[in-house]
């Protein structure tokens, strides 16, 4: 194995070995669950979940955790705002209370949960919940309040980043301090980039109880508390999206160096925004498309999003997720009526496997899938085997897609007849395919679809069912 991964810590690609032989342990920053995740904010658990399938393919072990925040965190990386569980009481009419809270909370967890179960996305051993989780949370301030590290202000208790001197900010790209300035409640502030560790509610019916008061924990010691609760500390990896890393992550490791003296991560993955209309994808902009909102199957946006580096932003469309559409469908095409007889081709597979262990090239990896499709020296049989060893890599769920597709071909063509002017057209279409005609091949298909029907090339022919 020589995995090789770009941590963000150090600013370079570096060996991947993870700290205990043979087993991997890493930390996804989860969702607030106070709406709907859109698209983009998918995008950093299919990359995780593609980190951890090519750690398994390399025969590692993976010990995986993605919180889930249910409480206290603020609309933007400042300490003042509205809060986004607030903002969610209110959108949806339930009462200002905990009561309410964990209904809200309740409904997009499970929401998320299908998001992550329709892209495909394995099941994480822990999804630890902030609320969950106050005695750790409260132990970390107590531990930074012990060091020396924490003061304490009208509205709350905050991190004393000008202890550590020029060690805060480890993984650069820090927000201008003009920008992390909190323009309500926190004048007291010994620098502008203090953070909350505390924040004191403004009502007792909206808080938990603590050594300082009733409030809860600021967004970022959820998310140290619970991956050493988890995982230890140090451990193997963090992942987020690159919106993380100026303040939350940052954060994260100043307040967890600072209480327990040892770094919490190894390695430090981000991965870039989906944008579209050339912006960055958000929920304030309101320029956000959910999974239920695309019109095409949710595995076609997770090739849509393999078909990019995950440190490069993608431009989503929908002539762009059509494309991924149509490429992910001439797989499942292809493997319809597949048998086991193949084997896989150790040529492309080494050619695979130098690109997901060169920090995860997907787009490489489907360059070589599709050159191995078209060689025609491997067999159909080979290919078929190899695609599927591919696969779980990633994800695509193209053997069971295919299975689905097979049974639906067979199952209509069981049960109904295919007009005769329709089986006509396919014949002409076959005998088009055959002189290499792709054009009359194509208006062929089109006069099919215009007549209710849909036409699958497979390996055995040309199949139809019902549009």
């Amino acid at each position: 194995m020589s995995l090789r991964l770009f941590n963000t810590l150090t600013g370079k690609k570096e060996e991947f070995k993870p700290l205990q032989d043979g087993v991997v342990k890493m930390y996804h920053c989860g969702p607030t669950v106070y709406n709907y995740a859109h698209i983009g904010n998918l995008r950093p658990y299919v990359f995780a979940d593609t980190l951890r399938r090519t750690c398994e393919y390399l025969g590692l072990r993976v010990e995986q955790v993605i919180n889930i925040t249910d409480i206290g965190h603020l609309t933007s990386d400042a300490d003042s705002g509205d809060d986004k569980m607030v903002k969610g009481l209110k959108r949806e009419g339930l009462p200002l209370s905990l009561e309410g809270l964990s209904k809200l909370a309740h409904k997009y967890e499970h929401a998320f949960r299908e998001d992550l179960a329709m892209l495909n996305i394995r099941t994480a051993q822990h999804y630890p919940r902030a609320t969950e989780n106050l005695t750790e949370e409260i132990e970390v301030i107590q531990k930074l309040e012990e060091n020396g590290f924490a003061y304490k202000l009208e509205d709350g208790v905050y991190f004393d980043t000008g202890k550590l001197g020029d060690a805060y900010g480890k993984l650069g790209g820090l927000t201008p301090v003009d920008e992390s300035v909190a323009r309500i409640g926190a004048e007291g502030k010994k620098s502008p980039r203090d953070f909350v560790l505390w924040k004191l509610s403004k009502d007792d019916h909206l808080g938990f109880p603590s050594p300082w008061g009733t409030g809860f924990p600021g967004w970022h010691v959820e998310c140290s508390a619970m991956s050493r609760k988890f995982l230890g500390q140090p451990f193997d990896i963090h992942t987020g999206g690159i919106d993380h890393i100026p303040v939350h992550h940052n954060n994260e490791i100043a307040q967890s160096e600072a209480a327990y003296g040892t770094p919490l991560a190894n390695f430090w993955l981000h991965s870039a925004f989906v944008n579209i209309e050339g912006a960055k994808m958000a929920k304030s902009a309101d320029n956000f498309l959910t999974l239920n909102d695309l019109e095409l199957p949710p595995l076609a946006y997770r090739y849509f999003l393999l078909s990019g580096h995950y440190r490069s932003p993608l431009s989503f469309s929908d002539n762009a997720l059509l494309a991924a559409y149509r490429a992910f469908n001439k797989l499942v095409d292809f493997l319809v009526g597949y048998d086991d007889s193949g084997s896989v081709s150790s040529e492309y597979k080494t050619k695979f496997i130098d690109a997901i262990e060169n920090d995860l090239n997907t787009p490489q990896a489907l360059a070589v899938l599709w050159e191995m499709v078209k060689d025609k020296n491997v067999s159909e049989e080979d290919v078929k085997a190899t695609i599927l060893g591919f696969d779980k890599v990633l994800g695509l769920h193209l053997l069971e897609e295919s299975k689905k597709l097979q049974k639906a071909i067979e199952d209509h063509e069981s049960e109904e007849s295919v007009p005769a002017e329709v089986r006509e057209l396919m014949g002409a279409r076959e005998i088009a395919r055959a002189n290499k005609d792709f054009a009359k091949s194509d208006e062929l298909r089109k006069q099919i679809e215009e007549k209710g029907f849909i036409v699958k090339d497979t390996s055995d022919g040309q199949k139809i069912l019902p549009k």
